[in-house]
């Protein structure tokens, strides 16, 4: 039995739907390309040629300097765990002791949870730096939070909860400058903020298929020319020896065609999801106690993220999806018990007021009409 579709779609961070011209790139390889990219038949060939076409395009697509510096990897969260744990045993002499890590208090759980992993389990010290109240990571307060034994900064570009754009380059010049090694959960970012990797400047940048109306189930992880990491996954060699395992030509080209797509009229889809953003906003800024949650200068386009008094964010979603709106919460429920969001706890609210968030997240298919709409369906639930 198919689901029942919902009617109203606002959480495109959670996941975008397949682009239809990037199912189109993929069917041959799940079809008659069905080769191993390992093999030395014309199948396994021509899987091989598709990948290698598709590595050397995501090179223009982000600003690379070669080949070697993309990896496909099975997810953002892979992608994430593998330059944590890479860097940090990459970094790490016999010896030696284990070092220092510094992340953000508002990364994604596949930054936070290998961090605290190797703070547990491996000796490594780790520093969690807080965000302003705006939702802000101030490169001053990452660099008083250095040492002579940091081997590795984590701060997002994009918060996934919040939407604020991190100031990520300022924060790799100074790791640069100290031969630190610089990573960034990049996965909302595609579409909002450029995404050049000689101009970002950071070491290790991590994507998601599924945010960007790709496939799920693939990832990249860029690795920039020199940086010596340990590989995730032990096998077969692949993937320039970091990630064993035979490959998905069709995950991988439908991931390159999805970066391509979306970044191709990034500037021009970002400031139309701006625009009906506002509308959205301003509607429901107008139910009495609303505000928002987050930085509204630096911002992605597609997020608005609400604090809506006296009602549970878990509660409301789940109300919100019964009139036909589908959306999220800042706080996630975990074997029963509902926890506030730790993005807006880092940010210095209070846990009942974190517990009573709203995620709204725009995407490509969004239009003006469903937008209104949706502002009839939360004043609906609301008043």
């Amino acid at each position: 039995m198919s689901a029942k579709r919902t009617p109203i779609y606002l959480d495109y961070a959670a996941s975008t739907p397949l682009d239809l011209r990037v199912l189109k790139a993929m069917q041959p390889y799940l079809k008659e390309c069905f080769g191993n990219p390992s093999s030395i038949h014309q199948l396994g060939q021509t899987a091989r040629r598709a990948i290698d076409e598709a590595r050397l395009k995501c090179v223009t697509l982000l600003g690379a300097f070669s080949v070697h510096e993309i990896i496909f990897t099975g997810s953002g969260t892979e992608s994430c765990n593998a330059a944590v744990f890479g860097a940090a045993f990459g970094r790490k002499k016999p010896g030696d002791s284990p070092g220092h890590l510094v992340v953000s208090a508002i990364e994604h759980p596949a930054v936070l949870e290998p961090a605290r992993f190797l703070r547990d389990n491996f000796g490594f010290d780790l520093t969690e730096v807080l965000p302003d109240s705006e939702g802000i990571v101030h490169p001053e307060a990452v660099e008083a939070a250095l040492r002579p034994d940091t081997v590795l900064i984590s701060v997002m570009l994009v918060n996934n909860e919040v939407g604020t754009i991190q100031p990520v380059k300022e924060i790799a010049k100074l790791a640069r400058e100290r031969g630190i090694l610089m990573h960034t959960d990049a996965c909302q970012a595609p579409g909002f903020v450029d995404l050049n990797m000689e101009e970002l400047g950071v070491d290790l940048l991590s994507l998601n298929g599924s945010k960007i109306y790709g496939p799920k189930g693939v990832g990249l992880l860029y690795i920039r020319e020199g940086v010596k990491i340990t590989p995730f996954i032990h096998g077969g060699g692949q993937e320039f020896r970091m990630r064993g395992g035979t490959e998905s030509a069709a995950l991988i080209v439908g991931f390159t065609k999805a970066l391509e797509l979306v970044l191709k009229d990034a500037k021009k889809e970002a400031a139309r999801l701006g625009k009906i953003r506002g509308i959205l906003m301003k509607e429901l800024l107008k139910i009495p106690g609303v505000t928002v949650n987050g930085s509204l200068v630096h911002r992605s386009e597609n997020n608005l993220n609400l604090h809506i008094p006296d009602h549970l964010g878990e509660t409301l979603v789940m109300r919100l999806d019964l009139e036909g709106l589908a959306a999220s919460s800042g706080s996630a429920c975990s074997s029963g018990k509902t926890e506030p969001s730790h993005v807006l706890l880092a940010m210095g609210q209070d846990k009942q007021r974190a517990l009573e968030s709203l995620r709204l997240t725009l995407g490509r298919p969004t239009t003006k009409a469903e937008i209104e709409k949706a502002v009839n369906l939360v004043r609906k639930v609301l008043l």
